[in-house]
């Protein structure tokens, strides 16, 4: 299998530390690596630039390591409610992106939040309190909670409980058999006084 050599700019997970140089796939350094800036292809003149300009790019990457570190302690654990439509169920009619929760923890952190530091796999679907790491840094992650919901009464609401307000199915079974009784109660009811009826109204006849 083929495999293409990369000289990391940054840490990154799983991978290797600043400066190292790695066999990667094609298809990895391609779209992820090179065009996010973590990395450069490990030609000659790419290894004799990192060499020049190693303490530079160290520096610079401690530096924003403290300044991310500082931000971490800013937005680590905060809630911030993002309002939805949804079913009863807590389905969403759409769904929260990470541009949707960037811009939310940014607007309850007044700091600036990128949606590439959102680390999300996919879309979020459905109504609740849901942990998101935010990265701010190759070494510093932050956990802060996306708090999904219809109205802001419910986002509050939810917030105290610590769980999406949803209706339970169980729940809605037992009402809709209730409603259900009580609808068949008022029918048989209504039978019986027709009965009734019509059994007064046949005496009166005989009498008559």
């Amino acid at each position: 299998m083929s495999s293409t050599q990369v000289i990391l700019l940054e840490r990154v997970e799983r991978l290797g530390e600043l400066g190292e140089i790695v066999n990667v796939k094609p298809g990895y350094a391609r779209n992820y690596l090179l065009p996010q800036k973590k990395a450069l292809r490990a030609s000659k003149e790419n290894v004799a630039y990192f060499e020049a300009q190693k303490k530079t790019l160290e520096a610079n990457y401690e530096k924003n390591k403290k300044e991310a570190e500082k931000l971490a302690k800013k937005i680590a654990g905060i809630r911030v409610p993002i309002i939805r439509q949804a079913s009863e169920a807590g389905q969403l009619f759409g769904s929260v992106t990470s541009r949707d929760i960037a811009n939310a923890v940014a607007e309850g952190s007044k700091e600036t939040i990128l949606r590439s530091m959102i680390d999300m796999n996919q879309n979020i679907k459905t109504i609740g309190l849901i942990a998101v790491d935010v990265i701010l840094h190759p070494e510093v992650k932050v956990e802060v909670t996306i708090n999904i919901a219809r109205t802001v009464e419910e986002a509050k609401i939810q917030a105290d409980l610590g769980h999406a307000l949803v209706a339970d199915h169980a729940e809605e079974q037992v009402i809709e058999e209730e409603v259900v009784e009580a609808a068949e109660a008022d029918a048989d009811a209504e039978e019986q006084k027709a009965e009734e009826s019509d059994a007064e109204e046949k005496s009166e006849k005989d009498e008559a």
